[in-house]
Formats: C-alpha cells, structure tokens, sequence
C-alpha cells in the first residue's frame, strides 16, 4: 500500500512537468442543461457534448438537490430517468435498478454507485452492505450524473445497466453556506455547511459536510439517526492541468426499515392494504426503545452484547487522487486512485411470521400456552392473545472490512484524418474489494404496536416451561431453521484493460468500446448451512446463571474450525458500438448495441456453485452474468425546450441468493421500453419531466421454471417523474412528484403492488441578501406507496409483510450564505 502511494504520487509529479495544454476534461463545465451544450464526463472515454454522444445521459443539479430536500440518495435517484429506486429502507439499503433489469435480490446489482468517477464498492449488492449505505446527499455535491446502458458497459467494471456518479464541488466558485434544518412533524435536526475557494492562484479547495441527529421519519422511541460526514478536497493547477488530493470521514448511524406488517383484504388482483391496529404501515417500525441490545455470539463465538441502536452503521475513512495533465504530442493523461477503509454494521428486525398471540403460542408452545411482557410498563402481565405478535428474526450482521482500493488510468489523444477527428482512449482499470463479515442473528417474540413503544414478550407452555428468556426465543435464527450463523473474508481483485475509438465526421460520430475484465475470489467462508455435517446448534449458559434455559438450547455457532476454501478465477469481454448523426444544430439521432457483464460475489458463496472443498467454481457460467442491450433514440434542444427519447431492448442473466427467504435464483429477463425526458423552461417558470415504460418478463428460469413468461417482481410497466417550479431569484415554489404503477408482490404473479404518487411540495424565499428560508413537505399526501412484499399472496390471515415509503414529513431550514 506505502509502495502504491509512492509510485501514484511520484508519477503525477513527474506529469507535472509536461508541456502546456488548455482546461483539462473533468474541469470542464456541466454547462445548462437545457442548452444542448452540456458536458457528460461519466462512464465515457472522455468528456463529450450530449448532443454529439450516443450515451443516455441525465444530471441533477445542486440547486435541484437542495429543493428537493431528499431524505437519503435513493430520493435523488428517483428523479433520474429509467431508475427504479425504492427507496424505503431508510438512508441506505434501498433497491436501485435500470430499464428493466431486475432486482432478484437487493441493492443494485447492475448499476454501479460512483462518487468522482470510482465505485463507492466494486459490487452494489454486497449482501447487508448495499453501496447507497456508504452514501450521503449533502452540500459537497456538486450535481448527480448518470448514464444508462452504452458506454458504461466499457468504461466501468461491473456496471452493465449503468453508472450513477455523485460529482464533488472543486472549489472553482468561491463561497458557500451553512443551513439548520429541523423536522417540524418529526424529530430531527440537522447542520449542513460547504465552503470553497482559492487559497492562492493555482491552488484550490472545498470543505464540507453534515451532522444530523433524530428519530427518524418513523417512530422508533429512540435516537435511530445520529452522526455526521464531512469531505474536502485540495486542487493544485499547472500549465497542463492537474492534480487533486481528497479525503472523506462518515461515521452514521441510521436506521434500517425492513418489511413490516400490513393487513390486506379484498383479492390478489385488487388487494387493499390498511394498517393493522396500533401500528401505521409509513408511520412506525418494528424498532422500539425496549427491544435495544441483542445478545448473541460475535464472530469467534464468545458472547457479546450489541447496540440494535446501531442500524446502518457505516464508517468510512477514504483518501484519494485525481490528477489530469497533457503529455504533449496531443496526448492526455487522466489518473484517479482512491483507499476506502470500510467497516461498520447492519441490524435491523425483520418479522417472519406475524399473527394474532393466541395464534402464535399454539403454533409454537402448544395448547395451553400463554404470553406475557417480558419488559416495558406491563412488563409480567399478560399479554392479550388477540393482540398481534411477530416472530422477530434479527438481522444483525457485522461488517468488519469492506475495504476498498481502487485506480484508474487512462491516455488518450485525438488524430485528425480525411475522414474527420479520430479519438483514442486506452486504459487499465484495478480494484480489491474485502468482503468481511460476521452474521449474528438471534430469534425473539415483539408485539406489533407503534409508536416505538412495542415490548418483548415472554412464552410459556402447557406445563407451565419457560420457553423463552426475555422475549428471545433462540439464540440464532431459530424461525429460519437455524441457518445464517456465517463468517466469511474473501479478498476480490478486479482487472481491467480498456479501449475505446471514436469517429467525429461532421454530422455523424461512431463509436466502439471494449473491455476485458479477468479477477480473481480467495478466502474462506465458514457457516453450518454449508453442509458437510457441521455444527450448528449448541447449548451454551448464555446470562451465567449457571443454569440452561430452553432458549439457551438453542445457541448457534460459526463452525470455525470446519471452514470452507474460496479460490476461484473469473474473466468476461465487454463491448459496446454506438452512432450518433446530428440532424441539425438541435437535434441529433442515436443508437448503441453494448454487451456487459456483471460478476457475482458474495452472494455464491452459500450455494451449490462454489466447491466446498476445492473452493472453485461448479460451474463457471454462475460467476458472471451478461447483459445485451439494445438502445436507440432522439434528443432534442431548442431554447428551453429540451427532449429525450430512447427505445431500448435488454436481455439479463441473473444468479443470485435472497437473504430473507433463503432463495437462490438461476433465470434470464428480457425487456423492452421506451424512456422519455424533457425539460422547459419559460422566464422564472421550469418543468423537467421523465417517464420509463417496461415490458418485462422472466424468460427462462433453470430452478424455478413455473414462473417463466411472468413479469419479473415489483417491476412495474410505468415510472414517472415530474417538477414543476418557479423561481424569480426572491422567491420560489414547486413541487417534485414521483411516481408507479401496480406491479407483482412476486415472481409467481399473484399478489399485486399498487401503483402510487408521491408528491413532494418545495418553497423558499430570500427576505434579505444571503439568506434563505426554506420549508419541504416529503409525501404531502401521506399515501402508502409499497415498494414490496414478502408474500406472493394473501394470507389467510390477511397479513402481508410489506415495506412502504414513509409517511409525510415537514422539514423547515434556514441557509446562510458565505
């Protein structure tokens, strides 16, 4: 690593020293949107001109940003055209997706999260460490790009739907803010500051960051969102371009919304959802100020007690480089390096089953059983047998290292032929990504009330047995079937050699992109579930009182000493062809045919496709999985009329494995849609709009063929997004709408999502220079927009654990500029 750092750093001060050039690619500006001007510098061979790219592309300023008021990142993305992002976990976690490709699991599997141009982690959908939970919206963001399909299959690894790249300030405008926000309808405060500038005439720099602290959005009886991110960056110019360091600190704990209980009646067709008893479906959680600390056993199977408080729990310490210069001779350089020491946590209560407490106590104690709190103000008196208990699985997984080091470099130069400007780009990307972590779940029994006020709650049977101590049923995954007690440290190395060739003949540019991606997975993995006759279950006197309770028989264990080998290889070849003809000054045609590919990590290793014995693969098809993507469409500026449309055409590879329901998939998708953006503008009045349909559908599935010809789950036909606003510079006001059509519970196609708006309602008004007052309403209308479900169909209780957005809350902030 020393040597690393040396060699980055020696080189870039030796490319310092080349001749002169004029501003540099990623300096250039973002440009007006609505101009046809504008600069793509995402998930391309260099920065190009919207108009003359055969890219989809979008951004997201920072004055949108901040209009916006977003509860987390995945709000952002949300008003990206062609993003399916659910964003109803909380500030991380969400499900993100791309015309049409699927979410079998979680996370976003074929998409790649990017702060600067790196990954924020090489795989999107690390199981319980998703890349948004890494990620926060604050003002160091100096605007939101994404790119969908096309080059993105070339020029990033992994990443064959797309990229999304959240673009830091530089510092190129001198100033910045400080703003206090506070929840008017929940409790939250919130300290936002940013501030850049020149510190001299060819250096300088921006600072900025966050400290929050509250409940949350829902009523959890606690603190669940408190900590804070600050970054900065130091920009130093030469003649020929330049070199920035940056670093970025996040320490968070933010709360982690799984599925919760909702009662559905009518039919699976036309379901309607309404709020059990006591407990709102977008106002409360699972989480309560009683049901705070898990005992269990850490990794190396000693006893341990953790905070449930801890939620998602990332903490990030990265230090990076970019450096851009020209060689001379019309070449170019551009070089970006970044360390991340990654660790933290993800716990978070999820019910597997939920029904009346008479219900539950027969299922599980037999006749004659009964039920009392086991802590709380009622804490030994009974517990109503019609009242609603779950059965509580905790997930509660320790992240001890996602560490990630990741470089980028690249030449390129333009070559001026009869036929017009050739452009090369060639470049070598390398990444290791760890994947560390320890599973540590533990079963109990909570009553299903809001509010943050539900308690643990104690069983007895017929006879009069405890069968349970302080609410815990069992110490590991006892309502699973006592899987899930792993450990696993596997060191992923990504390699990389690209090239791209790119065309500019007056009116029409081609381009062509290829990528050879080959690595490598080594580790160990260790968990009874992986067979072999490995031990599992153990009793163990988990409270030393020196006697074994019946919950105390049921103590899971990493068996550490029967631990499996990883040691496998991968490659896989990328391409992408793309046309471009620029009918006039404002419109231009386009269309791309990409091949991409995604390869799996963690989520084989607990399944048939990795030798528990040799460590390779069984099958080394179920290491990668290809995208093809057709693509095709027009763009249109004029004025301040601005229009995109893109039909595309995607067939998808997906081996994957659920978490919450044990399930491993093997299947291929096909969609087809069309996806549409616009934007208007008239004096102090704006509107951008976007709309994605998707005709979706699971064209072959190897484990599971009943659900061929299905729609894929939660995959709807329609998505939209929609802004109207005005602004006259005193004053402004508008609204950001979002919203979806009906969609699956799940693949089987029973059980339907209903479609939803979300209207998000914006003002602000300057009363005197340099401040500003603002006040965002998230979900205006309160509406319950289901994101998804566990069941694929009704219940016979009627009770379908479900996740939803959450419910309306009202924010007030007061900015000060610098």
């Amino acid at each position: 690593m020393r040597h690393l750092l040396t060699v980055l750093f020696s080189s870039a001060a030796l490319i310092a020293a080349a001749p002169l050039s004029a501003q540099t690619q990623a300096e250039a500006p973002a440009g007006d949107a609505v101009s046809g001007e504008d600069i793509v510098v995402t998930a391309v061979a260099r920065s190009s001109n919207r108009l003359s790219t055969s890219v989809t592309v979008s951004s997201i300023g920072e004055a949108e940003i901040a209009k916006a008021a977003p509860r987390s990142v995945a709000e952002i993305f949300r008003n990206l055209p062609g993003i399916r992002s659910e964003s109803s976990g909380g500030e991380g976690n969400a499900n993100i997706s791309v015309r049409g490709l699927p979410v079998a699991s979680g996370g976003s599997k074929f998409l790649q999260l990017q702060e600067d141009g790196l990954p924020v982690l090489e795989f999107g959908d690390i199981t319980f460490g998703n890349a948004d939970i890494f990620m926060r919206s604050d003002f160091n963001i100096g605007r939101v790009e994404s790119v969908r399909g096309g080059s993105a299959s070339t020029f990033a690894s992994n990443a064959p739907g797309g990229v999304i790249n959240l673009i830091s300030k530089t510092g190129e405008q001198e100033g910045g803010a400080i703003q206090a926000t506070a929840g008017v309808d929940y409790r939250d405060w919130r300290m936002d500051f940013d501030y850049g500038g020149r510190l001299s005439d060819t250096v300088r720099f921006h600072v900025g960051g966050f400290y929050r602290q509250g409940e949350g959005p829902r009523k959890a009886g606690y603190d669940a969102n408190k900590g804070g991110q600050i970054k900065f960056n130091v920009t130093k110019e030469f003649d020929s371009g330049y070199i920035r360091l940056y670093g970025k600190y996040l320490n968070d704990r933010a709360i982690g919304y799984l599925p919760n209980p909702v009662l559905v009646t009518g039919t699976n067709g036309d379901p309607k959802y309404q709020n059990l008893p006591g407990f709102s479906i977008n106002g409360d959680t699972l989480h309560s100020r009683y049901y705070r600390d898990n005992v269990t056993l850490d990794g190396t199977n000693n006893p341990v007690t953790r905070d449930i408080r801890d939620g998602q729990r990332p903490l990030v310490k990265a230090v990076g480089l970019e450096a851009q210069f020209d060689l001379g001779g019309g070449w170019n350089v551009t070089e970006r390096f970044r360390y991340s020491d990654i660790s933290g946590g993800f716990t978070s209560p999820f019910p597997a089953s939920v029904d009346t407490g008479a219900a539950i106590a027969a299922s599980l104690g037999g006749a004659g059983s009964t039920l009392s709190y086991a802590n709380g103000p009622r804490a030994g008196q009974a517990f109503s047998p019609s009242a609603y208990l779950a059965q509580i699985v905790l997930f509660d997984v320790k992240l001890n290292s996602l560490d990630n080091i990741t470089n980028d470099i690249r030449l390129s130069r333009d070559f001026e032929t009869g036929l017009g400007k050739l452009t090369f780009t060639g470049g070598f990307y390398k990444s290791r990504q760890t994947i560390d972590t320890d599973w540590l779940w533990t079963a109990s029994l909570l009553e299903v009330t809001g509010g943050g006020n539900a308690a643990l709650v104690n069983l007895t049977n017929g006879a009069g047995q405890a069968l349970t101590q302080g609410g815990i049923f069992g110490y590991g995954a006892t309502f699973f079937g006592n899987c899930c007690r792993r450990s696993y440290d596997i060191r992923y190395d990504t390699n990389a050699p690209f090239a791209s060739l790119s065309l500019a003949a007056d009116k029409l540019t081609l381009d062509g992109s290829v990528r050879y991606d080959f690595g490598s997975a080594n580790g160990s993995v260790a968990g009874a579930d992986l067979g072999g006759g490995r031990v599992g279950v153990i009793s163990r006197d988990m409270n030393g009182n020196g006697v074994i309770s019946v919950p105390e028989t049921k103590v899971s264990v990493i068996p550490l000493g029967s631990a499996a080998p990883v040691d496998y290889n991968y490659k896989y070849f990328s391409y992408s062809l793309g046309a471009n003809y620029r009918l006039s000054t404002n419109v231009a045609l386009f269309a791309r045919y990409s091949r991409g590919a995604r390869a799996n990590a963690d989520r084989l290793l607990f399944g048939p496709a990795v030798n528990t014995t040799t460590g390779k693969l069984t099958d080394k098809s179920a290491a990668v999985d290809y995208v093809r993507q057709l693509e095709g469409g027009v763009k249109f500026r004029d004025g301040g009329l601005t229009v995109n449309a893109t039909l595309f055409h995607a067939r998808t590879e997906e081996q994957n494995f659920e978490a919450t329901t044990q399930t491993f998939f093997n299947r291929t998708y096909r969609a087809t849609g069309l996806e549409l953006e616009g934007g208007y503008r008239m004096g102090a009045f704006s509107l951008t709009a976007g709309g994605t349909y998707t005709d979706a559908k699971i064209a072959s599935d190897v484990l599971n063929p009943a659900v061929v010809g299905n729609k894929p789950r939660r995959q709807a036909k329609f998505i939209y997004q929609l802004t109207p606003q005005y602004d006259d510079g005193r004053f402004s006001v508008g609204a950001n709408v979002v919203g979806t059509s009906s969609s699956y519970a799940q693949d089987s196609n029973q059980l339907k999502l209903p479609g939803f708006t979300q209207v998000n309602l914006f003002a602000t008004v300057r009363p005197i220079e340099r401040v500003m007052l603002s006040v965002n309403a998230n979900n205006l209308f309160d509406v319950k927009g289901f994101t998804e479900a566990e069941e694929g169909a009704i219940p016979a209780n009627g009770i379908v654990r479900a996740r939803s957005i959450n419910g309306r809350t009202i924010s007030a902030s007061i900015r000060y500029e610098l």
